[in-house]
């Protein structure tokens, strides 16, 4: 089977939508699949290609000229590569992949990564829709997808390539105790929530620090807004941070604190770490988090049940080292051949029977 992964970019910068989908190919490429990813490029590129997947670069920028170059440059992709599946994970891609479904013969699978994205609806052009929790796949439905496209198969990313093996870590050296977020630097991940919450702790624990791992296009902002604490010189901005799990492995207490999540790999991550976590309970991360077994879930957008749960977590020890241990179970159901194994049964199925009446034994909306 041939399988072509369509995206913006490879970047490694941690973007969650770009390290699932080279998990994925890199794991169909092991599992005896010719895989090739269709991209603009970037770091990830020398990676895909030294675990055989072959990468093609397509430049999807918005711009009309550069997206009638990028649909001439992936009909000719096409039609070197010859893949049985398309498999889109952003909404260009979806784009110019149906724009050229009917001139070739290939099943068009759409990936909805980012249930706060309306525009995902996009996806519904595909043949199947992968959703990445069964909350992200009710959603798509009330946006009018049909519910018989969809298919729900869990993010699991557990065992990348992208990264050392835990045992390989070296932990960041943080002060105790330490609170950690990893995120991208944006109101939907509830930043402001999360530094008006550390208020509180910073006056109930003298010794407490904030480490905000992670960047984006929101980060002065909240730059601005911890400027005003004070605590601000117990509040840490650490950006962009290539082996984010070695901030995971000295936390006291791990927090998302999203106001919208469709799924949450970090929380994956933040469980193999064995992290105390507190989440909010938005979207598919109940799902993430075994429907509140494997950390404290709370309210979004509510500023004193997150200080609540902190200080309660921080004053502790018992109970966050039964958190922790409770964070690991079952954690093996997350890596990354569980979820090529359940794609894979899609494709069969979609191949083998030409529509999407056959009863699938993976996750069916309902």
């Amino acid at each position: 089977m041939r399988v072509l992964h369509i995206l913006n970019d490879v970047t490694n910068r941690g973007n969650g939508i770009v390290n699932t989908a080279v998990d994925l190919a890199i794991e169909q490429a092991r599992q005896g699949l010719v895989v090739a990813v269709s991209s603009a490029g970037g770091g990830y590129v020398s990676l895909l290609e030294q675990e055989g997947v072959l990468h093609f670069t397509l430049d999807q920028s918005r711009r009309p000229i550069r997206i009638l170059r990028a649909l001439r440059l992936l009909r000719r992709q096409l039609r070197d590569f010859q893949p049985d599946i398309i498999h889109a994970h952003m909404r260009t891609g979806m784009l110019l992949a149906w724009l050229l479904s009917r001139p070739h013969r290939f099943t068009l699978i759409g990936h909805v990564h980012n249930v706060h994205d309306r525009e995902s609806v996009m996806m519904g052009l595909a043949d199947c829709v992968i959703a990445v929790s069964q909350s992200t796949a009710l959603t798509m439905v009330r946006r009018g997808i049909n519910h018989n496209k969809i298919r729900v198969v869990l993010n699991r990313t557990l065992g990348s390539q992208r990264y050392p093996d835990f045992d390989e870590l070296t932990p960041a050296t943080l002060p105790r105790p330490s609170i950690v977020t990893v995120c991208g630097m944006t109101r939907r991940k509830g930043i402001a929530e999360l530094l008006s919450a550390f208020e509180v702790v910073g006056e109930e624990f003298a010794n407490a620090h904030l480490y905000l791992v992670g960047d984006g296009p929101e980060r002065k902002h909240f730059e601005r807004q911890a400027r005003h604490s004070r605590w601000f010189n117990r509040i840490h901005f650490e950006g962009f941070q290539a082996l984010p799990q070695a901030y995971m492995l000295s936390a006291d207490v791990f927090v998302l604190a999203s106001r919208r999540e469709s799924f949450g790999l970090v929380l994956i991550e933040a469980r193999q770490a064995g992290c105390a976590i507190i989440a909010t309970n938005v979207d598919g991360v109940a799902e993430a988090m075994d429907d509140g077994l494997a950390g404290v879930l709370i309210p979004s957008r509510n500023v004193h049940a997150l200080a609540t749960a902190m200080c309660h977590l921080l004053s502790n020890e018992k109970e966050r080292s039964a958190w922790r241990s409770r964070a690991r179970r079952g954690t093996e159901a997350f890596r990354i051949q569980v979820m090529a194994s359940e794609v894979q049964y899609i494709y069969d199925e979609l191949i083998g029977v030409g529509n999407l009446h056959s009863a699938f034994n993976i996750a069916v909306l309902k």
